[in-house]
């Protein structure tokens, strides 16, 4: 027999068999999955954000289903399948508080020091490693938008220099908290409607060198505060939410305009100046 033929031959014979045994082992050494992890994936909004710390929404499912996470842990889900999400687990939904996002500065550059004119690459975290980026204000927004590439559900933009969340698209996922090298945006109840917008750990002497609206805890909002809602964190106010009732005593009170508010514009002190030194760099 023609020896090519004969090859030809064993070749397809040995390749049937191995076909054979992998799929034999395939069925043998098959890993179930729990069908659970695919109703629950189907629930979850499918934006793949990253802001429960999971790698998207089937990483999140697998962990609910294992125990490893809460059925509140996505933002993004609606109650209705947050509630279907907790029948398939057999459990109670709860409460859960929404949360929305928020960036603590309001330095703008039209009331900050520049230290200088950044020309670079268009991300927070490269002009980060440059001093600091642009602000004099150590903690101040660097403004390159890397948080609204961040966030999926388009709800952060830039004004003036400055990033600003938009309340009725954020839904609270968290990935902009994550993707921000200041550590300048923070989950707050949905509900509450003021907030302080600065984040620079100074003393109020400094804080005046740098920035016409930064935090320079003079004491006014927490001494005013009926409900002891504000909390003196080195020298920079914070509100205390759960004793906060949303009277905005503290915003009328704040000289210099911090205390931001849900509903309206913060009040800029106009006798503070600014001063620059636009240095190239």
């Amino acid at each position: 027999m023609n020896p090519i033929l004969l090859a030809l031959i064993f070749f397809a014979v040995l390749g049937g068999v191995l076909g054979f045994l992998l799929a034999l082992f395939d069925k043998k050494m098959k890993v179930q999955e729990d069908p659970r992890i695919k109703e629950v994936t189907e629930l979850l909004p499918g934006a793949n954000c990253g802001g429960c710390g999971y790698a998207g929404c089937g990483g999140l499912a697998c962990a609910i289903v294992e125990g490893k996470a809460p059925i509140t842990k996505c933002a993004a889900v609606s109650d209705e399948n947050c509630n279907k999400i907790a029948a398939i687990m057999g459990i109670e939904a709860g409460n859960r508080q929404k949360m929305r996002a928020l960036v603590l500065c309001s330095g703008a550059k039209s009331c900050s020091v520049q230290k200088y004119d950044y020309i670079g690459i268009n991300d927070c975290v490269a002009a980060a490693k440059l001093h600091g980026g642009s602000r004099l204000c150590p903690n101040g927004c660097i403004g390159l938008g890397t948080c609204i590439r961040s966030c999926k559900f388009d709800a952060i933009s830039v004004k003036d220099g400055v990033a600003v969340v938009n309340p009725r698209k954020c839904i609270g996922c968290g990935a902009c908290v994550v993707s921000c090298p200041k550590h300048l945006i923070k989950l707050i109840p949905a509900s509450a409607k003021y907030w302080v917008a600065c984040n620079s750990p100074d003393k109020g002497v400094v804080v005046r060198e740098y920035c016409d609206a930064g935090c320079i805890a003079c004491g006014l909002c927490r001494r005013n505060c009926p409900n002891d809602a504000i909390i003196k964190q080195g020298f920079l106010e914070e509100i205390d939410y759960s004793k906060c009732v949303n009277c905005g005593i503290c915003a009328e009170k704040c000289p210099r305009g911090v205390i931001r508010s849900k509903n309206g514009k913060p009040r800029v002190n106009p006798t503070l100046k600014k001063e620059e030194n636009n240095e190239k760099i």
